[in-house]
C-alpha cells in the first residue's frame, strides 16, 4: 500500500505541484507593468491566427490516426479510424494529468472499442514515439547548426534562470537512476515469475515495435509522417502572426522556440508552466536584440497563447473522445 502511495505522488503529484510552482513562478517574475503589457497583449492579439494553428493541429491529429493503420494491420487487427482516433485522443487527455501515461491509455482505450490486444498496439505506439523522437531529434541538430550562437546563448540564459549550472560533485541523479536499474535487475534474477512475465511482456511489444517494417504501403506511411510534423512545426509559427511584436521575428527565433516548448513538454504533465516559460524566453531574447520595449511581457503573453489554446483544445477533443468511443470489449473478453 506504502509503495502504491509513493509511487502515484511521484508520478502524479510531484509532476502536477510542479506545475503549479512554475506557473506561480511565470507570473511572479513580472512586475505590475509587465503584467498590465501581458493582458493587453492577450486581449488584442489576433485570434484568427491561433485559430488556423489549431485546425493545423487537428489535422495532424487525424493523421496520426489514419498513419497508425499502417502499423496495425501487419499484426492482422483492423480498426476503425474514428476508434483509432478517439484512442488517440484519450490518450493526449491523460497525459494532461499523469505523464506518459497517455500511451498506455491510448492502447487501452483501442483494445476496448476493436479488442486489438494491448502489448501488440502498445508496441506500435512505442515505434511511433521513437520515429517522433528521431524527427525531433533531427530537427533540433538542424536548428542548432542554423543558429549555432542564438542556441547556445539562450541555453545559458535559460541555466541563469533555472539554476542549473554544473556544479562540481557526483551526479546524484544518474548514480541513483543506477542504483534503481541493478534493483530491478536483481529482482528479476531472484524472481523466476517475474522475470518470465516480463520478457513475455517484452516479446508481444516486441512484435508490435517491428510493425513499421511490415507495413504495406510505407509510401504512405511516410506521406502522413511528413505532412503530421510539417502541421506542427508551422502550427507553432503562425500564433506569431498574432502580435505586432512578433510577426517579424526571424525563422530562427521560431524554430529555437519550438524546440524549447519541446523540452518544456518533458519537464512536466503536458508542459503545465514550463512551456510558456521556456518559449518566453526565447522569444524574449530575440525582441531584446530588435529592441523592442517589455519583451518580457510579449515572450510570456506569446509562450502561455501558444500553449493554452493548443492544451485547451487537446482536452475538450480528448473529453469528446472520451463519450464516443464504443465500448465494445472487456477484460472478461480477453
Amino acid at each position: 500500500m506504502a509503495k502504491k502511495v509513493v509511487l502515484f505522488f511521484v508520478k502524479t503529484i510531484l509532476p502536477i505541484l510542479l506545475g503549479i510552482y512554475l506557473f506561480w513562478y511565470f507570473f511572479d517574475s513580472m512586475e505590475q507593468k509587465e503584467l498590465d503589457l501581458f493582458y493587453a497583449s492577450m486581449k488584442d492579439a489576433e485570434y484568427s491566427w491561433i485559430i488556423v494553428s489549431l485546425l493545423l493541429g487537428f489535422g495532424a491529429f487525424v493523421s496520426r490516426a489514419m498513419r497508425w493503420k499502417y502499423m496495425l494491420e501487419p499484426l492482422g487487427y483492423p480498426s476503425k479510424r474514428m476508434n483509432r482516433y478517439h484512442a488517440i485522443m484519450i490518450g493526449y487527455l491523460v497525459n494532461l494529468t499523469i505523464p506518459r501515461a497517455g500511451e498506455a491509455s491510448r492502447a487501452a482505450m483501442l483494445y476496448r472499442s476493436d479488442g486489438i490486444p494491448f502489448t501488440k498496439s502498445f508496441g506500435t505506439i512505442i515505434s511511433e514515439r521513437i520515429i517522433d523522437l528521431a524527427i525531433l531529434g533531427s530537427f533540433t541538430l538542424f536548428t542548432i547548426f542554423w543558429a549555432y550562437d542564438d542556441f547556445f546563448l539562450i541555453k545559458t540564459q535559460m541555466q541563469n534562470v533555472f539554476g542549473t549550472e554544473k556544479t562540481e560533485g557526483p551526479n546524484w541523479f544518474l548514480i541513483g537512476f543506477i542504483i534503481l536499474c541493478l534493483t530491478f535487475c536483481l529482482v528479476l534474477y531472484l524472481n523466476k515469475k517475474w522475470r518470465n512475465k516480463i520478457i513475455a511482456l517484452c516479446r508481444e511489444v516486441l512484435v508490435g515495435l517491428v510493425s513499421i517494417f511490415k507495413t504495406k504501403n510505407p509510401s504512405a506511411f511516410i506521406l502522413h509522417t511528413i505532412f503530421i510534423w510539417s502541421c506542427y512545426v508551422v502550427m507553432f509559427m503562425l500564433p506569431f502572426y498574432s502580435f505586432e511584436q512578433t510577426k517579424d521575428l526571424p525563422t530562427q527565433c521560431m524554430f529555437i522556440a519550438f524546440v524549447a516548448g519541446a523540452i518544456g513538454m518533458t519537464f512536466t504533465n503536458s508542459g503545465v508552466g514550463s512551456y510558456p516559460i521556456l518559449v518566453g524566453l526565447v522569444v524574449s531574447f530575440y525582441l531584446n536584440r530588435e529592441q523592442v520595449g517589455d519583451s518580457k511581457a510579449i515572450g510570456n503573453a506569446l509562450g502561455l497563447l501558444i500553449w493554452a489554446s493548443q492544451t485547451f483544445v487537446m482536452a475538450i477533443l480528448g473529453l469528446f473522445s472520451l463519450v464516443l468511443l464504443p465500448n465494445n470489449y472487456s477484460k472478461k473478453d480477453a
